[in-house]
């Protein structure tokens, strides 16, 4: 019942005040008012009625957009330079996947670093004390599917450099090759995708890849091409 005896602080009345106006803006505007002594009643009564702001709603993002790689000494580095680019990645991707969410850009750079496990097959070695760390950290961050297929890659999961990729666009453009589909098969995370030229960038794209962590990341990096992860052999692609 009326009053209310309380006691509050200056400053954690205002602080009070001031978090509610931001949560809830109001404007208020007076429908009735019936004094006290006129109508026999206990308190004067007034009828209001509130509008509420709607709260600030954030921009729509703009739809993800296709990497580019720029970094010509992408996937250079030592082997515990790569397994950390490489649990960076993979940590990324399970975030945004948690999140239902397509990666920034500055998120794509992330994940763009992602280079396999060709050459790291010590992580996958229980027995190498100097990779203790990097194996608990692996184990037990891949589901055993995802750790089953990322073990039998370290010996054919070799990714192909920026220096090769530029050198092979060279040799299409010698070749007349302006737009087109292109299609790449066993695609890894798609370095072939972000190194496409300028003039080739109205061709169709179409990816491939067995690995499930390496496809998963190139649809992130690459969400306007057409990216199947799966077996090539399973796969329809008569256009090509």
């Amino acid at each position: 019942s009326y009053p209310i005896f309380r006691a509050e602080s200056r400053e954690s009345f205002e602080q009070l005040m001031m978090r509610e106006k931001e949560q809830q803006k109001t404007h208020s505007e007076q429908v009735a008012f019936y004094p006290a002594v006129e109508n026999g009643l206990p308190y004067d009564i007034e009828i209001q009625t509130l509008r509420f702001d709607e709260p600030e709603r954030e921009p729509p993002k703009p739809p993800a957009e296709n990497y580019h790689i720029t970094d010509s000494h992408l996937g250079e580095g030592g082997p515990k330079a790569k397994f950390r680019a490489n649990m960076e990645a993979i940590n990324l991707l399970k975030e945004l996947e948690f999140e239902g969410r397509s990666a920034t850009p500055e998120e794509q750079e992330t994940l763009s670093r992602y280079v396999g496990w060709g050459g790291l097959a010590d992580a996958f070695d229980e027995s190498k004390s100097a990779w203790a760390d990097e194996f608990r950290e692996l184990y037990v961050t891949l589901s055993p599917d995802e750790y089953a297929a990322a073990r039998s890659s370290t010996l054919n999961a070799h990714y192909t450099s920026p220096t090769v990729i530029k050198a092979m666009y060279d040799a299409l453009a010698n070749m007349g090759f302006q737009t087109g589909n292109i299609l790449e098969p066993a695609m890894g995370v798609g370095n072939f995708f972000g190194m496409l030229p300028e003039q080739m960038r109205s061709s169709r794209l179409y990816g491939v890849e067995l690995d499930s962590i390496s496809g998963r990341i190139a649809q992130q990096l690459y969400p306007k091409a057409n990216i199947t992860v799966a077996g090539f052999e399973t796969t329809d692609r008569r256009d090509f």
